[in-house]
């Protein structure tokens, strides 16, 4: 996996001394494939890319900042003296969190997928009532939902799941927003306990159940298919997703799926270099598309 190296630079420390009080030595924390995370004490500055406006973090921010007030885990951005979670220095989005110890959970275990279900399924519940108004940008995962085929994955060109996508998202009108990258990377687990929820520059408003397939297929084995057990523990717990048969559960994951296609060569045109474990993990994701069709 390909992070960004987006530097701390001494103008953005001194801008979130001044805003947030944030000073000491820093740390590159490990992740963060478009922003880079710093460490300073018990804070952690992240670093935006330069294309994404302040006004797109800022929508995903109040996100996080609903979710928070509600649900322990989700981790939310502190708010500058005006109120806003967003500075911009450099051309760059800059915001402060607070800093959660913890490592990756490992979805190999069966006792922390299941909190990972259940975890989202409390996610879901919190943020089932919030309206946040129209994403300032659409959200890279949702491309293709209306059944409109998507011109950066033209390879992947499948009518049928177009259609279906389309015909779907008629019988299933519940909408709010979700996390929209949902995966062991963006969470963090301490004792065995998932602590903390991440990352929310992906969060988008759609069908619940959008989420619960992709995670599905992000906490069980990611080169063979969803994990049953999670989506189990995901509906024993709440979540507010419908219950999906075969068909569903296997059309939604294929959308993820092209969108990752997307992502891995929209980070090609940009210049990325990807290793061979990568372009083996790529060529192994495309299979899986095609093996899962209905």
């Amino acid at each position: 996996m390909i992070y960004a190296k987006t530097p701390l630079t001494r103008e953005i420390r001194e801008a979130a001394a001044l805003t947030w009080g944030v000073t000491g030595e820093s740390e590159r924390l490990h992740g963060g494939e478009e922003s880079a995370a710093y460490r300073l004490d018990g804070h952690v500055i992240r670093v935006g890319p330069a294309w994404r406006a302040a006004a797109e973090s800022e929508w995903c921010h109040a996100i996080a900042r609903h979710a928070a007030a509600s649900l322990p885990e989700a981790v939310a951005p502190l708010p500058t003296a005006e109120g806003t979670t967003v500075i911009v220095v450099g051309g760059h989005p800059i915001s402060c969190w607070p800093y959660v110890e913890g490592a990756w959970p490992d979805s190999d275990i069966p006792a922390q997928r299941e909190a990972g279900a259940r975890l989202l399924a409390r996610l879901h519940r919190s943020l089932a009532n919030f309206c946040p108004g129209p994403r300032p940008v659409p959200a890279f995962q949702e491309s293709g939902l209306d059944g409109d085929p998507p011109q950066d994955a033209a390879d992947l060109d499948d009518p049928n799941l177009d259609r279906w996508l389309a015909a779907f998202h008629t019988k299933h009108p519940l909408r709010h927003p979700l996390h929209g990258d949902y995966y062991t990377g963006n969470t963090l687990a301490r004792n065995g306990q998932i602590v903390a929820i991440l990352d929310w520059d992906e969060t988008f408003v759609g069908a619940p159940e959008l989420e619960l397939a992709a995670a599905a297929l992000e906490w069980g084995d990611d080169l063979a298919g969803p994990s049953k057990e999670f989506i189990t523990a995901y509906h024993e717990a709440g979540g507010t997703a419908a219950r999906l048969d075969e068909e569903s559960l296997a059309q939604l994951v294929r959308h993820k799926l092209r969108r990752e296609y997307a992502y891995f060569h929209k980070a090609v045109r940009s210049g990325v270099t990807h290793d061979e474990e990568n372009l083996e993990y790529h060529r192994a994701r495309v299979e899986l598309f095609h093996r899962l069709r209905p």
